[in-house]
């Protein structure tokens, strides 16, 4: 006889989820029989087929995996009986993260309750592990609370245990078999019945953000929850606990790696997702920072969301690379927690420190300082563990650079850049001056821990240029090569921020002082690197120890609706990596890395010196969504020229990039790039290239609804697209008259990541 079956011999309970499927889309409730609908994003198959919910193996049986913003389980109100003068609710539970909890709202396990009405119960989690029974009793609503001294771990199998007894007013928690807290509840009536639906997984009161998505959700392994309308007694909880352990050899198990994770090949059918591009597990990310080399490998960290694809609770993703194009998924190396960043641990960078190990630099939001952001470090604990994947990392629990008043800087104070010269550790934050507009505070260091402030960076004209905003993000300073010889140039990028400001990646290039801690640029007009709006953004970079190389990394912005994030899984990817030198003109070279080539597949088209004509027809043999296509145009009679991407047979669906000679204009047209009417891309986006004379060459990436061009080293042109058709898969260049291709190859393109699954702690 099972544990269960001896504790339902004595109470029977009203509701009891084994979780034993182990596969599809349906679960049994075993007390009244009936089969409920797992809700799951993708089980709508918006993008690729429909996909079931994941299971993996559970303390008995399988487990169901919950992914912490779609996947939850609706019983209608007057299924399960509702408990009134006594509650037990057992469930054995791994957490993989925890909600944000907006409006102190419990993330979920189940619940049937009205906190404002004061009605029903909720056992859940808040945002740091801590736990909770919440009900409504004699119009009263009472809060039992675990000690936060202890929060439950992350990825591990915790038994909890919550019971109430309106008889002996009170109501007990327990942890793994353990009273861990007991709290008197006054009031004879008991439980005031709640009238919503029961819902395991999800708040029946979630907190609604950006209209698709519902807050309060729990993400993570769940086993075996029962509920009782009787109360158990301790003897009986300890003996269930006990009695799931002995076919265990009295251990709680370890997790399999493989079965704490998101899997990767979960969105690798969906048809606009990048595949050779960075991009999260899953869920939502957004900008890569922290580029380093230590020890072989390349890390590379992002923002990252883990409970959704939204905007939200901020954790630090983290990557590996051998050769920063094949990379494998690491476990989150930064976490929020209660007393330094509650808010977020946002964008940074990272370093080697005094001494010579990896430390991360970065934004630690907590709203109970005022501005409610500082600077934090974390150091990698390479030198107590010799882990040379850097998965675990030590913040020091206090801020190493906080504002101070007398500075004179504004209260948006972020994204530290550091990097060290000479012995010296340089740091650059963004900010701004009031009345003045942005600019990037910098510091000093002999330690990496004691920082000095030298004033602001550089402060450009906000009057002559209000499209740099108010304040600066992501202020990023990197030395530039000239024929792979130091050119004691300099570029500065930012991103504005604030009133009137441009959205985009500006840069100046210019001359660095490290006696005085000035930029002084060559020019003080701003410049582009990107002239695709909107989509090449979110900077950071470093100089590649191995090469001298100067590199850097964007987010490549998706631009869609919230209920597409939600049915797809996933927002947001990076761009390729850059290489960024100075031309022998003084101009910005701009070019992904060479390493991009060791992508290749099969080599799909290889011609030289054909007209347009002949071209096409070999271009009619051609299809794909994950291709690189480089050209180079000579006009004849054509004034304007180019190629239509993601192309339809007949043309109903395209997205065409197309050069203008007489304006010295690369642009691209999205009119038809999608006949879905929800989805956003439309209009024409582009800029000047500046080609003085040279033949347009082109190198064009599509990784489905990602395309990036790369146009003479000069500008790079980032967009989206999202094809409604399977069949846009085509290419087909344009002219309005004659022109000449001198060449045109095109290789399919194997994706940068290792198939395979999630990797979290």
């Amino acid at each position: 006889m099972s544990p269960y079956e001896i504790v339902n011999k004595l109470k029977a309970p009203i509701a009891h989820w084994t979780f034993n499927e182990g596969k599809g889309n349906m679960v049994l409730e075993s007390i009244t029989g009936c089969k409920d609908q797992i809700e799951y994003a993708l089980n709508k198959g918006r993008f690729q087929s429909p996909q079931n919910p994941i299971w993996r193996e559970g303390i008995v049986g399988t487990a169901l995996f919950f992914d912490g913003y779609s996947t939850y389980i609706r019983k209608s109100a007057n299924e399960i009986k509702k408990p009134r003068l006594e509650l037990s609710i057992l469930v054995w539970i791994a957490p993989r993260t925890f909600d944000y909890g907006a409006e102190q709202r419990l993330s979920c396990i189940v619940n049937q309750h009205n906190r404002e009405l004061r009605e029903g119960y909720i056992l859940g989690l808040n945002r740091y592990g801590d736990w909770s029974l919440q009900l409504g009793v004699d119009n009263q609503w009472v809060e039992v609370w675990s000690s936060n001294s202890d929060p439950l771990p992350l990825n591990h199998w915790s038994f909890l245990a919550a019971t109430y007894d309106s008889k002996k007013s009170e109501a007990k928690l327990y942890l793994n078999g353990e009273e861990i807290t007991s709290q008197i509840i006054a009031g004879s009536d008991g439980i005031s019945p709640c009238t919503a639906d029961l819902l395991v997984g999800r708040n029946n009161q979630g907190v609604i953000l950006a209209e698709s998505f519902t807050m309060n959700n729990y993400g993570g392994l769940m086993d075996e929850l029962v509920i009782y309308d009787k109360a158990l007694n301790s003897e009986e909880i300890a003996m269930v606990y006990s009695a799931n352990l002995q076919t265990l050899g009295g251990k709680v198990p370890d997790i399999l790696r493989e079965d704490k994770m998101l899997p990767r090949t979960l969105f690798a059918n969906d048809r606009h997702r990048p595949q050779y591009h960075l991009s999260p597990r899953g869920h939502w990310m957004n900008e890569p920072h922290g580029p380093i080399f230590f020890n072989g490998l390349y890390h590379l960290f992002y923002q990252k969301n883990p409970n959704g694809p939204f905007w939200h609770l901020i954790h630090w993703g983290h990557w590996v690379s051998e050769d920063l194009v094949h990379w494998r998924d690491l476990p989150p190396a930064l976490y929020p927690d209660r007393h330094l960043d509650p808010e977020g641990v946002w964008s940074g960078s990272a370093c080697l420190d005094e001494n010579g190990y990896p430390a991360l630099f970065f934004t630690a939001g907590n709203n109970n300082w005022s501005p409610n952001q500082a600077v934090g470090i974390a150091r990698s604990t390479f030198p107590y563990d010799g882990d040379n994947e850097l998965e675990c990392w030590t913040k020091q629990p206090a801020p190493i650079v906080t504002l101070k008043k007398e500075d004179g800087l504004l209260g948006e104070f972020r994204d530290p850049f550091v990097w060290q010269e000479k012995g010296k550790w340089f740091m650059l934050v963004g900010t701004g001056i009031e009345g003045k507009g942005g600019t990037a505070a910098t510091y000093s260091s002999v330690d990496c821990l004691q920082w000095q402030y030298e004033g602001p960076l550089y402060m450009s004209d906000y009057v002559k240029y209000p499209e740099l905003g108010t304040a600066w993000e992501l202020p990023v300073l990197l030395p530039l090569r000239s024929n792979g010889i130091d050119s004691e140039k300099y570029i500065f990028l930012i991103s504005p921020w604030g009133p009137g400001a441009k959205v985009e990646v500006m840069y100046w290039i210019g001359t660095f002082d490290q006696n005085s801690f000035r930029f002084t640029p060559d020019d003080e007009e701003p410049l582009l690197i990107d002239v695709g709006n909107f989509h090449f953004t979110g900077p950071s970079g470093f100089v590649d120890p191995k090469t001298g190389r100067t590199i850097i990394f964007t987010i490549a912005q998706g631009e869609r609706t919230p209920e597409i994030d939600y049915d797809c899984g996933w927002a947001h990817c990076g761009g390729l990596p850059v290489s960024l030198s100075l031309r022998e003109d003084g101009r910005l070279n701009v070019e992904p890395i060479e390493e991009i080539e060791t992508l290749r597949n099969e080599q799909l088209l290889s011609i030289f010196n054909v007209d347009i004509e002949e071209a096409n027809e070999q271009l009619k043999l051609v299809n794909g969504d994950m291709l690189e296509v480089v050209i180079e145009f000579e006009p004849i009679t054509a004034t304007q020229y180019g190629i239509a991407l993601r192309r339809s047979p007949s043309g109903e669906e395209e997205t065409t990039l197309l050069y203008n000679i007489t304006e010295d204009v690369l642009s691209v047209n999205r009119n038809k790039s999608s006949l879905d009417p929800d989805e956003r891309p439309d209009g024409v986006q582009g800029g000047v290239v500046g080609l003085r004379g040279e033949s347009l060459k082109l190198r064009i990436f599509i990784d489905r609804s990602l395309i990036e061009v790369y146009a003479n080293g000069l500008k790079s042109l980032t967009t989206r697209t999202y094809p409604s058709r399977l069949d846009a898969t085509g290419l087909r260049l344009l002219s309005n008259g004659s022109l000449k291709i001198n060449s045109l190859e095109i290789w399919s393109i194997k994706p940068a990541f290792e198939s395979g699954i999630e990797i979290t702690k």
